[in-house]
Formats: C-alpha cells, sequence, structure tokens
C-alpha cells in the first residue's frame, strides 16, 4: 500500500482489528520512509448477480431498488427497520451464496415474497398483488386461501376446526 503522504509503496501494519461487527479489518500502518502513521479499512467486495428482466434486459443488482420494494409494501406496518435491514440482508446473502453471475428477476421477487411473508402478512399480499400483477379481486382473495394454508396452524386453530366439523350429538329418546 502507497503512503498516502510521501507515495513511497513499502508501509507495514502495527496493528489490526475487527471493525464493523467483523465487516471490516482496521489496520494501523506506519511508512517505512517517512514514518507517519495512517489507518485503513479493509473489506471483502462480493460481487451481486446481474438481474435479467422478464424482456431479457439484464441490469446490475440494485440494493436500494430492493428495500424501496419492500418498504413500499410494508408502508404503515408495524415492522421495524432493524427487521426490515435483516430480510434486505436475507435476500442480499441468498443470491450471493448461488454463486451465479445472472439470476432472474422472478427469482429476486420469489426470494422477497419469502421474507415479506415471514415479516408480515399484509406486505406479503400488497407486494405479491403488484409482483403478479393481479387483475380482480378474485386473484386476491386466491393468493389469501395460499397464504392461510401456508400459516401454521395453532393448537387452537386446531381445536376450533375440530369442534366445527364435528357433528353435533343427539338426544337419546
Amino acid at each position: 500500500m502507497y503512503c498516502p503522504f510521501c507515495a513511497h509503496e513499502e508501509t507495514k501494519v502495527i496493528d489490526s482489528r475487527l471493525a464493523a461487527e467483523g465487516q471490516q479489518v482496521r489496520r494501523r500502518r506506519e511508512c517505512l520512509q517517512c514514518g507517519e502513521r495512517f489507518t485503513t479499512f479493509e473489506s471483502a467486495e462480493l460481487v451481486m448477480p446481474r438481474v435479467v428482466k422478464s424482456d431479457a434486459t439484464r441490469e446490475p443488482f440494485d440494493e436500494a431498488k430492493l428495500r424501496a420494494g419492500m418498504l413500499k409494501a410494508l408502508e404503515k406496518r408495524p415492522v421495524s427497520s432493524e427487521a426490515v435491514d435483516a430480510a434486505v440482508n436475507h435476500v442480499c446473502h441468498k443470491l450471493r451464496t448461488l454463486g451465479e453471475r445472472e439470476v432472474p428477476a422472478r427469482l429476486v421477487g420469489e426470494l422477497v415474497m419469502d421474507e415479506l411473508h415471514q415479516l408480515d402478512e399484509v406486505a406479503y399480499v400488497r407486494f405479491a398483488s403488484v409482483y403478479r400483477s393481479f387483475q380482480d379481486v378474485d386473484a386476491f382473495r386466491e393468493e389469501i386461501d395460499r397464504l392461510r394454508q401456508r400459516r401454521p396452524r395453532t393448537a387452537e386453530d386446531v381445536q376450533l376446526a375440530l369442534w366445527s366439523t364435528a357433528e353435533p350429538t343427539g338426544r337419546k329418546k
């Protein structure tokens, strides 16, 4: 690394520490020629895949666009910004771990819907309505029915279902 003061190309590392919650390495360096000290930060450069849209055009993955779409769906919903950040990070992580140079936009949309389904059902239906281009109320109803089928059932739900399907017992005469 070149010294920022004298441009000499040899420096030595005096101290290294983790920074930014382990996402960076902070290095304290000293120039071997002028003796000046300076700090550098090192982080991994992770390349995101390009997104192939339905019309076959390709564009760089845009995390800001992903976040904006999720925030639009989550507008006025009781979801913390930390939960949104975590969901965005999950989508990005899943895309990185695919190891592909290009991914279809449809895959990105499905990953977003998976995250929204876990965060907030209303936001999930909002996003799905735009993403899947719902044309009428029946499309909404079908998606809500699918959502109900995917929802984990509580013990109370099971008991209510059993109670409502049980035939009433008649009195003996």
